[in-house]
């Protein structure tokens, strides 16, 4: 599988609190501001806060690798002994993503 760890998703239960933490941190406004995601850019790297992370059974960050085809690399994660936590969703304008577990239960993103 190619790809980088483009994108980290935290979750998070209170969007307000959070982006105050990560505005300050980041020092940037968010350009992606919704009630179900936020989404910071800085020098490449996307940092996204979810408000539903903990209910998709997120418990700390996530990294999500950008990968040239979801499905295919989902088969060769769950191949590999990876457990599917999300399947391939369509999150809007054609971005796929889904999380698997590896055997001790960290989480890996993957976005396409």
């Amino acid at each position: 599988m190619t790809g980088a760890a483009q994108t980290i998703i935290i979750p998070v239960s209170d969007l307000d609190k959070a982006k105050s933490v990560y505005a300050a941190l980041l020092g940037v406004a968010p350009v992606v501001d919704e009630p179900y995601y936020v989404q910071y850019e800085v020098d490449g790297q996307k940092v996204g806060l979810d408000p539903n992370g903990h209910k998709k059974g997120m418990n700390a960050p996530v990294p999500y690798w950008t990968v040239p085809d979801v499905a295919a690399a989902i088969a060769g994660l769950v191949e590999a002994g990876a457990e599917v936590l999300q399947d391939a969703t369509d999150v809007g304008g054609g971005m796929l993503v889904a999380m698997v577990k590896d055997a001790d239960g960290n989480i890996v993103g993957l976005a396409q």
